[in-house]
């Protein structure tokens, strides 16, 4: 079908102008100040987008949806991800995958990929490295082949996921070998678990405690270690969840000595301060993530460092668990909470009303940190851009519409929103998914199984 987008204001990274877009065979075809319907093929869709905001489609690229965790697995499938993705303007998702130290890579790779065949929306993967082996080397390239151009480590989660030194520098030289981006979890693993047994024997075993056994020099630590081993291998490396300003300063000085290094932060983080986790009657239990949410004044230095450049992308770390059945299974112990905050569908509306209405963000670097700045990292080939060529994937967005978050009426599959009653300013009224529209009206109009892999460069 073809796709006429009328007097629009498209807004990408670096442009701001009026113009309207036709789209045909999945990619944009023609921008210009004014094209008729009558020029366009019969059966043209016109969409009026005067009044509104065209942004190219956002991209979240850090997300857990497959993830077999802490006893239990998160609650979306690609099927529920991909409807509050895309209703909230998010058309291509980069999802971590995660095996166990005892799983072959490619096996879980094979997993994690069947997974998304029900996806409404585009896909890719960060191949998570949790053991090194002669074995593991092999697969990993054999990956890298199929069109996976980055890694996940984790300096964190000691004796599950986390890898140490000798892993992590023989993952970082294949990297540099491949041309591979390395995402990496930086808090020091051991330092983590010493405080933890510590607390928890002391009788500290409420949600409030999970920030102090990891406070921010813990995190810190992890990206100095991060920047150290990448610094001696030459690999590309991307900090992710960045959560203070600790955290930012020792990347910020790994890029000064010339290592290649971004740094995203997640919306949590730049909205939710400890005081959630630590909320009466365990309720503080639905905002354990890691690294834990921090202090106020880390939001505010985030917001600047954003504004700056400093920091590139804005992702959610998307990791959802229903707080009745699952979150308590740490009551008594909150080193069982299971981690993440559910946050994939409400990314782009919050970012925009704490960012581009707060005046902390212009809209250029909302729609690069949102978008244009991961397809750039991860090659993310025809997204994050409205050009002739590019993905026809597309966000019409209305600045003047009034809502609410709340559980009731969100596509996650969890059984709370850690923003429930917050407003929201503006929304994705239209989503276009490679010149196909997928919301309209603000709902999810898609159908399963129409996302694919998305190619990298």
């Amino acid at each position: 079908m073809s796709l006429l987008i009328k007097g629009g204001r498209i807004i990408t990274a670096t442009e701001d102008y009026q113009a309207d877009i036709w789209c045909e065979g999945e990619q944009i075809t023609r921008i210009a100040a004014r094209i008729s319907p009558a020029e366009c093929p019969p059966g043209v869709r016109v969409i009026d987008a005067a009044g509104k905001y065209v942004f190219p489609g956002f991209i979240d690229p850090h997300v857990h949806v497959y993830l077999p965790f802490m006893g239990t697995y998160a609650k979306d499938t690609w099927e529920s991800v991909s409807r509050a993705a895309l209703t909230g303007g998010t058309t291509t998702l980069i999802e971590m995958v995660c095996p166990g130290r005892a799983e072959e890579p490619l096996a879980a790779y094979e997993t994690w990929l069947g997974k998304a065949g029900e996806a409404s929306c585009d896909y890719s993967f960060h191949m998570g490295v949790t053991r090194w082996d002669a074995l593991a080397e092999s697969q990993l390239r054999e990956i890298v082949s199929r069109g996976v151009r980055s890694f996940k480590v984790f300096l964190a989660y000691k004796g599950a996921l986390g890898v140490d030194d000798r892993e992590l520098y023989h993952t970082l030289r294949l990297a540099r070998e491949l041309g591979v981006v390395v995402t990496a979890h930086c808090e020091n693993e051991t330092l983590v678990d010493e405080r933890q047994r510590e607390l928890i024997a002391a009788g500290k075993t409420g949600p409030e405690w999970h920030e102090p056994s990891r406070p921010v020099e813990v995190e810190a630590e992890g990206v100095h270690h991060l920047m150290t081993f990448a610094k001696m291998t030459g690999a590309e490396v991307y900090v992710v969840h960045t959560s203070c300003e600790e955290a930012v300063a020792e990347a910020a000085r790994g890029v000064a000595s010339g290592v290649r290094a971004h740094v995203e932060v997640v919306m949590p983080h730049l909205v939710l301060d400890r005081g959630y986790a630590e909320r009466s009657g365990f309720e503080g239990a639905k905002y354990v993530m890691s690294p834990p949410l921090r202090e106020s004044r880390h939001q505010r230095a985030l917001w600047a460092h954003l504004r700056s450049g400093v920091v590139s992308t804005v992702a959610t770390d998307h990791a959802p668990f229903d707080f009745e059945s699952q979150k308590t299974m740490g009551r008594g112990d909150f080193t069982r909470i299971p981690n993440g905050i559910p946050s994939v569908q409400h990314r782009v509306e919050m970012l925009y009303t704490h960012g581009v209405c707060e005046g902390r963000i212009d809209l250029h670097t909302f729609v690069a940190s949102a978008s244009t700045n991961a397809a750039r990292i991860f090659g993310l080939r025809g997204k994050g851009c409205v050009r002739v060529g590019g993905d026809a994937d597309l966000v019409v967005f209305d600045p003047g519409y009034r809502g609410t978050v709340s559980a009731r009426t969100h596509e996650m599959a969890t059984d709370y929103s850690a923003f429930e009653g917050w407003e929201v300013k503006g929304r994705a009224e239209v989503v276009t998914l490679r010149g196909s529209v997928v919301v309209d009206g603000g709902r999810y109009v898609g159908q399963s199984g129409t996302g694919r892999l998305a190619p990298r460069a």
